[in-house]
């Protein structure tokens, strides 16, 4: 401080570090006009210093309270700028994943509308899994379609209608099929459950296509052409015994895993065997009323319904390897062996009879291995002595209808003919000209001589009744 101001500026900063009394007061001390510092006692320049001092201290306070003030601001705007590129940021992803959304929702649409990746819950699982054994289809003549767009095609339907008929609910506001009972000849109800136009379509097309190329075992006579009731019966005319069992809850036995099982064995991938497999089963429902709506609700897991018209050939295919097996313990036995859906028929004569309990015992056997039941009620042994029926024809000597029978039937028609329809029952059925007309064909295929007299007078009453 002792060096002179060169310049006016480098004064004025002279004078901001210190103050203007101490400046003048160290010129005062340079030209000699007031002694230096500690020569005076009690100086009163030194509180002149001390005040500079504290000035300088201020100062400096005041140049760091202003560097902390510029802080905070500096930090406040800072934040700011963080806050609103933080909000421009979130603004971006959400754009940026509603577009994303939007695209999924575009791709899943497209996607849909070219395949099927879900048909409901513990049935998806093999969608996604189209490879097929086409050496096995072909060998088949079975037509290639193992994808959902490629059955779709075939089937000159869309892949939403394919997904809407195939898909598995457990509680849905529809149902493909109509469902109602009616009475068996052994007593008890039968539920039958009628497809749906739609539905009924693609089951027509996969037994046309697809079940009825494939080779059923010779012992099957039901639901097949050229085999009937009455081929069935024949191969047991004259037979020294008649061996009957019926197989337990037929249809309902055959489950869903099953069936597209059997579609896969014909070589169809997966995804394709999926799709027919549901096409073609399902479930029990009871119907439930909930706030004025009508929700039907799967009570059992999916298995081939009665009514469909896929249903027997399914049944057929499926006991291919039962039938093998029961015809070859039956010519071991020396029986004859036949089933008509689920009617097993065994007949023998001679040196085979002393084999019954044997045979009773392994045809059980083989039933249950294949997945089945005998209905032990239904089991019935008809010797020679007794009248011995095959699916209701008697074949004791030759197809014959039961007499007692017969002469029951022309009770009816004479009954019929002479005070009209109302009031007469023949069966179970509620429409007795319907139930006249089915038994005299019945009787005609059996005996045509005698069904063609009976026909006549049912065409006859028909006639008389304008029906």
């Amino acid at each position: 401080m002792t060096d002179q101001p060169r310049t006016r500026q480098e004064l004025y900063d002279r004078i901001r570090q210190s103050s203007k009394e101490e400046f003048i007061l160290e010129e005062m001390i340079r030209y000699g006009f007031w002694p230096a510092a500690g020569e005076i006692p009690q100086d009163p320049a030194d509180e002149i210093r001390r005040i500079g001092e504290i000035k300088r201290e201020l100062d400096e306070l005041r140049r760091e309270s202003r560097i902390l003030q510029n802080e905070n601001a500096l930090r406040k705007e800072m934040l700011q700028q963080q806050l609103a590129e933080s909000r421009r940021k979130r603004q971006e992803t959400k754009e940026r994943r509603e577009r994303e959304r939007q695209q999924r929702a575009e791709n899943w649409q497209q996607k849909k509308q070219q395949e099927i990746c879900y048909l409901g819950e513990a049935v998806s699982g093999g969608l996604n899994n189209t490879n097929c054994n086409a050496e096995r289809l072909q060998s088949y003549q079975l037509p290639l379609c193992n994808t959902a767009a490629e059955i779709a095609a075939a089937t000159d339907t869309s892949i939403g209608q394919l997904r809407f008929l195939a898909f598995s609910r457990k509680t849905s506001h529809v149902s493909h099929y109509i469902r109602f009972k009616i009475p068996k000849k052994t007593g008890g109800d039968r539920l039958i459950s009628a497809p749906m136009p739609r539905l009924k379509k693609l089951q027509h097309w996969i037994l046309v296509n697809i079940l009825e190329k494939v080779e059923l075992h010779e012992a099957a006579h039901g639901f097949r052409s050229s085999r009937s009731i009455v081929t069935n019966a024949t191969a047991h005319v004259g037979a020294e015994v008649i061996i009957n069992f019926d197989l337990k809850d037929f249809f309902p036995s055959i489950s869903y895993k099953r069936v597209k099982g059997l579609f896969q064995s014909f070589g169809y991938s997966e995804a394709a065997a999926t799709i027919f497999g549901l096409l073609c089963t399902e479930s029990e429902i009871e119907e439930v009323e909930l706030d004025g709506k009508t929700y039907f609700v799967a009570v059992t897991e999916r298995h081939l319904p009665q009514g469909s018209p896929a249903s027997p050939a399914i049944t057929n295919l499926l006991c291919r390897r039962l039938d093998k097996r029961l015809n070859a313990m039956a010519d071991e036995l020396g029986f004859a062996y036949t089933r008509y859906a689920d009617d097993l028929t065994f007949s023998g004569s001679g040196d085979s009879l002393q084999k019954i309990c044997n045979l009773l015992r392994r045809a059980e056997s083989i039933v249950l291995h294949e997945g089945f039941a005998i209905n032990e009620q239904k089991t019935r042994i008809l010797r020679k002595h007794q009248q011995q029926e095959v699916t209701g024809i008697v074949v004791n000597e030759k197809l014959s209808i039961s007499q007692k029978e017969l002469k029951r039937f022309r009770a009816t028609l004479f009954q019929i003919e002479k005070d009209g329809p109302e009031g007469k029952r023949w069966g179970n059925s509620e429409d007795v000209i319907a139930s006249i007309q089915g038994f005299a064909n019945f009787v005609a295929m059996v005996n045509p001589e005698k069904g063609a007299e009976f026909l006549e007078q049912v065409k006859a009453i028909k006639n008389k009744r304008n029906i």
